[in-house]
């Protein structure tokens, strides 16, 4: 990112020796001999590392200058503007997230945005500080201070939808845990009772004469129609904890 001053301002050398070599540094605002200097950051995007520096610079008779050429307040207006559009953007994309992944990733992309702000009204409120007569930068100070409180607030609503949402989804789990718990149980009691006469019947085979040998055709599908009844009935109870 370029941290270079415009040649052509005429700003006082104890302005100009507080920068470095590498870097602008930090959103921040430098006062000296009438001359005000704002030092600040473009409005972030989501996952961007760098951060481009603006430079505006209010001259002793309130006049402004900014690096990108233009001079007039405008420019400042419109760098804030840029940051109330994208706290507005991280409103409506909360008012249309349904899920936790959805609520993470606007945590993610909220970050940047929210700590740039915070800067950007500390950097204002030096301003106001240092050069207390001028209107323009109160009204900007508190136009900034506004986009910093709604962030923290859609961080704060964010963060709650989210613990709210993998509550939710642990006590789901917690609930199908419960149930598979209970349906091992009853599992288990079949198996007690059905284990041991499988065994006796594996033993011994249980060939013995029941009468029904030389019975129709009919006594056969009738005894199949009732396991069939009474298997359904046992399948409700595993499954459901009740026979109806």
């Amino acid at each position: 990112m370029t941290h270079k001053l415009p040649p052509s301002w005429s700003l006082p050398e104890t302005i100009k020796q507080r920068f470095g070599e590498r870097s602008a540094g930090k959103q921040r605002a430098m006062e000296a001999e009438g001359h005000l200097l704002l030092v600040l950051h473009h409005a972030p995007q989501p996952h961007q590392r760098d951060r481009k520096i603006v430079f505006f610079w209010r001259k002793p008779d309130g006049s402004w200058e900014a690096s990108i050429g233009k001079k007039g307040l405008q420019p400042l207006n419109k760098h804030i503007k840029a940051y109330n559009q994208a706290e507005i953007e991280l409103q409506q994309q909360y008012e249309n997230a349904q899920d936790a992944e959805d609520y993470f990733t606007l945590l993610e992309e909220m970050i940047a945005l929210r700590r740039a702000s915070k800067n950007l009204h500390m950097t204002l409120q030096t301003a106001r500080e240092e050069i207390p007569q001028d209107r323009d930068i109160i009204d900007l100070r508190d136009w900034a201070y506004e986009i910093e409180r709604s962030l923290d607030l859609l961080y704060e609503n964010t963060k709650n939808a989210l613990d709210f949402r993998i509550a939710q989804r642990a006590e789901e789990q917690t609930r199908l845990s419960l149930k598979s718990v209970e349906s091992g149980n009853r599992l288990n009691i079949l198996a007690a009772i059905f284990l041991p006469l499988t065994a006796l019947a594996s033993v011994f085979g249980m060939n013995l004469n029941s009468g029904l040998e030389e019975n129709a055709i009919l006594s056969f599908w009738s005894i199949f129609f009732l396991g069939m009844v009474f298997g359904f009935f046992v399948f409700r109870w595993v499954t459901r904890g009740r026979w109806w």
